[in-house]
């Protein structure tokens, strides 16, 4: 999954301040602040599985998403309040019975005949209130925070019904907390389909200054478990257009006694850290990872399904493309070269390619020998003028390579995700 990678987190706190700065005594009313835009997308993910029958059908989904989203301004006064909506509507293209169902994809859920929908609508809101620079929201929402994060990586995203709340009342420090009571999986209509009971989560992220920036959050996700996450990261000036970033990310579970697969399996402590290396259109990164305890890290997924249920974006760890890393006592190494090809070849154009090599799995059965790499690669194009301006292509592929001692753990396969989104500003 690469909805979060290396230094985005560090982006977000630094970009933060700016981004949610502006007070209610700035506030140029509900109408006057009111933007409203619409997603075209239309996305591909295939998978083939070496593990499956070579008559056996690839798992594969197609489809086409309107996604409308509309934000209010904040009604002027001491007290401004304010509504935030969104409607969306998706079409099947491809992958019906016999290719649909794979969980990682996952764009239209499956009915009792195992057939996909050929369709599905989806709508939520929200309504909010601010107060000097902290604003309370009730409704459905699609928090992105490293312990609850919502999935935007299929067809449609995510989303969460609960209260959030974020401060910003000291310069340069965010404090969030919340309450989510229901999920709605990206593949369906209703608001328990994710299964989810209740999760709190709390935290903040702090501003040192322009070179460092830290955070801190925490989540109480009932009869899942309770997790911690912290990230350091700190961006060195070198001259002559460089920079290198160490980016730290860490994570700390405790998985409640009914949800664990076996009682004395329940804690697991995790963390990563990436150097990244930028000169002019050129990055290099090198990152470790490493996973201990008793057992993986476990997130994402539904409690309805099974599983934890804390949306499908919540691993803020440098090793996390198509396998995430996370085996149990996993080690893994990563390098990665990105180039932004804007000058060289067509504006807008980018590539990124990453290998990945993980080790000491130990799948349950044969105590820690098991292996694993990955080959990933990523082509993104947005267009940068005329009528077709921010309209975005992704192209990206997958080779995920799995060792017979770790088949308990991973599938193999080679992946292929190819995305369009065209997103467009109404007003």
């Amino acid at each position: 999954m690469l909805n979060k990678r290396i230094g985005v987190l560090a982006l977000g706190v630094l970009s933060a301040t700016q981004v949610m700065a502006q007070s209610q005594a700035d506030s140029k009313g509900f109408v006057e602040d009111s933007h409203l835009t619409l997603n075209l997308r239309n996305a591909y993910i295939n998978r083939d599985y070496k593990d499956t029958p070579s008559s056996a059908q690839d798992p594969a989904e197609w489809g086409q998403a309107f996604m409308g989203t509309f934000s209010s301004g904040f009604t002027q006064g001491t007290v401004g309040v304010g509504v935030d909506a969104f409607g969306y509507y998706a079409v099947r293209l491809d992958g019906g019975k016999g290719r649909s169902g794979a969980g990682g994809i996952d764009f239209f859920k499956q009915g009792d005949s195992g057939q996909a929908a050929d369709d599905l609508a989806r709508f939520g809101a929200a309504v909010k209130a601010r107060i000097s620079n902290t604003v309370i929201k009730y409704g459905d929402q699609q928090p992105a925070l490293p312990v609850l994060s919502y999935d935007n990586g299929r067809l449609l995203p995510e989303s969460f019904t609960g209260t959030y709340i974020t401060s910003q009342e000291i310069e340069n420090l965010e404090v969030v907390a919340g309450r989510f009571t229901s999920e709605v999986r990206k593949s369906a209509t209703g608001h328990d389909s994710g299964g989810l009971k209740s999760i709190n989560v709390w935290g903040a992220k702090y501003k040192f200054n322009d070179a460092f920036s830290a955070a801190y959050y925490a989540a109480d996700n009932e009869d899942s478990g309770k997790k911690q996450y912290v990230n350091l990261n700190y961006v060195f000036a070198l001259p002559q257009d460089q920079s290198l970033t160490l980016d730290f990310n860490g994570y700390k579970t405790k998985l409640d006694r009914d949800y664990a697969a076996a009682d004395d399996a329940r804690d697991n402590k995790i963390w990563s850290l990436a150097a990244t290396w930028a000169v002019g259109i050129h990055s290099f990164t090198l990152a470790h990872q490493r996973s201990s305890g008793e057992t993986g890290y476990d997130y994402g997924g539904y409690k309805s399904a099974g599983s934890y249920g804390d949306g499908g974006n919540s691993i803020y760890l440098a090793n996390s493309y198509w396998s995430d890393f996370n085996g149990k006592d996993e080690r893994s190494w990563q390098v990665a070269y990105g180039v932004d090809l804007s000058g060289l070849v067509l504006p807008g154009l980018s590539y990124k390619t990453a290998y990945v090599r993980g080790t000491n799995i130990d799948d349950g059965v044969h105590d820690g020998r098991g292996e694993e790499r990955e080959i990933f690669s990523q082509l993104t194009y947005v267009v940068q003028s005329g009528p077709a301006k921010d309209l975005s292509l992704r192209l990206r592929n997958s080779f995920l390579r799995v060792s017979e001692d770790a088949k308990g753990y991973n599938r193999e396969g080679n992946e292929t995700r190819i995305f369009v989104d065209y997103p467009i500003n109404v007003f």
